[in-house]
């Protein structure tokens, strides 16, 4: 079993689909259930025994590093971007550093879940095996999940081993925001800006993309839209 102690929180989006409300703040401050984005993820990074979080900083960074001080656990260790966008891959490979050698989760600042009966977070990682893989990735049915209405981005074998969508077909699996890797399959990456999805495809051809469907119910909070359907869905959990 991989114990995890580290994790990225992909935190400097400029949350375009998520104006007016993003004019003023980041979309990890959105509240949701009378909470912030952010605070959802950390709960469950911190349930999940993660000691230490590094989130990068870009759109609105002073509010989210203002907000982020309160936090006492995890320690939070900011990476900052106020100078450059890096997107996601180019985020993470800055903070490898302080991410440590061994496995690490990375989970999207906004991605929310209603859990199953086992946690995600731990299964995703109980389940990473560095031999056979590169990365596990945490996906939620395309059929189902709230406020999600694309086609999907992955199939999935008996194995666990996930192949891209391609063109116009639906895939039955979304990828839900998090993610088990390690810094060694950011070897061969350029400095600078790079999207996360490079390294998704080059593993898939490799065979090393591997995925678990995740427990409970992943909900897609892009616009101000989708703030109520989520909302919805977690009230009516505790019905």
């Amino acid at each position: 079993m991989t114990t995890i102690r580290t994790a990225m929180v992909l935190a400097a989006g400029l949350g375009q689909r998520m104006r007016p409300l993003t004019d003023h703040m980041p979309k990890p401050m959105v509240e949701v259930a009378g909470r912030p984005l952010i605070d959802h993820v950390l709960d469950r990074l911190e349930a999940a025994g993660v000691e230490t979080v590094v989130v990068n900083l870009h759109w609105q960074a002073d509010v989210l590093e203002r907000h982020l001080t309160g936090r006492a656990r995890p320690r939070i260790v900011l990476s900052d971007e106020r100078g450059e966008l890096l997107e996601t891959g180019g985020g993470i490979r800055r903070a490898l550093p302080r991410l440590g050698p061994g496995p690490f989760f990375t989970i999207n600042a906004d991605t929310l879940w209603i859990e199953g009966i086992r946690p995600n977070l731990a299964a995703l990682a109980a389940g990473f095996d560095p031999a056979r893989m590169d990365l596990r990735l945490l996906l939620a049915p395309t059929a189902g999940s709230v406020g999600y209405e694309g086609r999907g981005d992955f199939l999935m074998d008996g194995d666990g081993r996930l192949a891209a969508r391609l063109g116009a077909q639906v895939a039955p699996f979304v990828f839900a925001g998090a993610a088990v890797m390690t810094a060694e399959i950011f070897r061969d990456t350029p400095e600078g800006a790079f999207s996360l999805n490079r390294l998704f495809f080059r593993a898939a051809e490799a065979g090393r993309l591997h995925g678990m469907r995740m427990e409970g119910v992943w909900m897609h909070v892009g616009t101000p839209e989708a703030i109520g359907e989520a909302e919805d869905a977690i009230r009516r959990s505790k019905d």
